[in-house]
């Protein structure tokens, strides 16, 4: 197998959606700045990518998405407020959101267009190098005591090089929610994608593995994005720029290791609320009791 000897520098993160299923919670703000306990859904993607090595993040926002810019500022007002209070604990908390090693740029998204519209947006920022795509709707956590889901991909990349898609097998009537892939396996958890359709019917479905929103991608998706026609829904799909790349590049599906929250969604969003809180080293204790003494 190929070992790809470009570093994984940089994270695209598409920000710039309405949440529409959060309603009337995202009227006035982004949707990736719900808390999941007490971080924002946007901070668990960014901490994942800079744990998996990578700097450089990459914001592809929309209108109404000032709050996301501004998380990721320096509040020297509260700083000092809580420097001058001597509350050193959370003012470490307040600085440690954004590392002195970590950039952050913003680009904007004019028109709801699709996924790999919004991908296509940051090519400018990207460059000619593979870069990593998190969707800070599925909150994804690794197992206990190992590797976040975005450093087990990109130890993937080193060894395979191409393209890296994370991928769960879901229930078949669960298909038309997902791109779905299939093909060769080449060893346990890892398959070779010889087809890819975008939210198939149950009876169309190639297989029941799902892409989860962790994509580390070739440079080569963005000329396939930019000549590609519309897609499902009307709108330009990332998932068919992938496809496209299968006759030319390396694709491969990765089962990763450990659990993905759909915080899309009213369900998923409370699971994890429910699941990181009880994990959580200040409130986990204290929540358990409380939830043992509920009657259900």
């Amino acid at each position: 197998m190929p070992t790809s000897t470009t570093r994984i520098r940089k994270a695209v993160f598409p920000v710039a959606g309405f949440g529409t299923r959060f309603l009337p919670a995202t009227k006035a703000q982004p949707k990736e700045m719900l808390p999941v306990v007490d971080k924002p859904l946007i901070q668990y993607a960014v901490e994942e990518a800079y744990a998996a090595g990578i700097r450089d993040m990459i914001f592809v926002t929309g209108r109404n998405k000032r709050a996301i810019e501004d998380h990721y500022d320096t509040a020297y007002e509260l700083e000092s407020q809580l420097e001058a209070a001597q509350k050193t604990a959370l003012l470490e908390i307040a600085r440690s959101v954004v590392p002195d090693d970590m950039t952050c740029s913003y680009v904007r998204q004019p028109r709801m267009l699709g996924l790999g519209h919004a991908v296509l947006c940051a090519e400018h920022l990207v460059g000619d190098e593979p870069f990593a795509v998190l969707l800070a709707d599925d909150l994804m956590v690794g197992p206990a005591g190992g590797e976040g889901i975005l450093t087990q991909m990109v130890r993937a990349h080193e060894r395979l090089g191409g393209s890296i898609l994370a991928v769960q097998e879901v229930p078949l009537e669960h298909v038309k929610r997902y791109g779905i892939v299939a093909g060769d396996g080449v060893e346990d958890g890892l398959t070779r994608v010889r087809r890819m359709v975008e939210k198939p019917s149950p009876e169309a479905a190639p297989s029941r593995l799902g892409v989860a929103g962790r994509y580390i991608l070739s440079p080569s998706v963005f000329s396939q994005i930019r000549n590609q026609p519309k897609g499902a829904g009307g709108e330009i799909q990332l998932t068919d720029g992938i496809a496209a790349l299968l006759d030319k590049e390396s694709v491969y599906a990765y089962a990763y290791q450990g659990t993905r929250y759909d915080c899309g969604s009213k369900e998923g969003f409370l699971q994890a609320t429910v699941e990181l809180a009880l994990q959580h080293a200040e409130v986990g204790e204290e929540f358990r009791r409380y939830l043992k003494s509920l009657t259900l």
